[in-house]
């Protein structure tokens, strides 16, 4: 990068993308300073080796090139997820093959505690409220029964096997398809909304 190439500043970045809340968590823009937490939480054999994209051994310079990339006009919607302030996974939507895509992780520490499905909810209604998708796609390694039952309690129905390139592994590995319709996410928001009027 030259002095002659501007570079989007991070405040402009931060108001690109809302503030989501739950009932424990807050899911917000990367900032830079987050880049040692991100480095230390992302930095598991366990994490990389069921993402796509996350690298092991993860570094403070590739937590810096996910945070510089993140939420920048046309590309990635990325948020970190924290509870009380303290950074505990990220999540985010993606286009693979002109379809949105839903991708996330938790630091071990925060695992089965469902975090990763209420952080989904949150992301998954702001896609389809605010950025007006029709459909979400999502994959979990078939040897990732966890992140399957996520999906699952957000809603999102099996549609078959693939194979991704893990980046950890440096090869590819079969991945369980997953796919949420508008109508389908609607319609269990209405369920939900009738059964607490019950």
């Amino acid at each position: 990068m030259t002095l002659l190439e501007e570079r989007p500043r991070e405040s402009f970045r931060e108001q690109s993308i809302p503030v989501l809340e739950t009932k424990r968590l807050t899911l917000r823009a990367p900032r830079l300073e987050d880049a040692k937490t991100v480095a230390l939480l992302a930095n598991d054999k366990r994490i990389a080796e069921n993402t796509a994209r996350i690298p092991h051994p993860y570094t403070l310079a590739d937590a810096n090139d996910f945070i510089a990339g993140a939420n920048i006009a046309g590309g990635e919607v990325v948020f970190l997820i924290t509870l009380q302030d303290d950074i505990i996974g990220a999540c985010g939507i993606t286009t693979l093959d002109k379809q949105p895509e839903l991708g996330y992780w938790l630091g071990a520490p925060y695992w089965g505690k469902g975090f990763a499905t209420e952080a989904l909810h949150a992301v998954v209604d702001y896609a389809f409220t605010d950025l007006d998708h029709r459909a979400l796609n999502a994959g979990a390694r078939v040897t990732n029964p966890a992140s399957r039952r996520v999906l699952e309690k957000c809603g999102f129905q099996w549609t078959g096997v693939g194979l991704y390139r893990i980046s950890a592994i440096k090869s590819s590995a079969p991945i369980d398809r997953f796919r949420l319709e508008r109508g389908i996410w609607s319609a269990i928001k209405s369920w939900g909304r009738m059964k607490k009027v019950m």
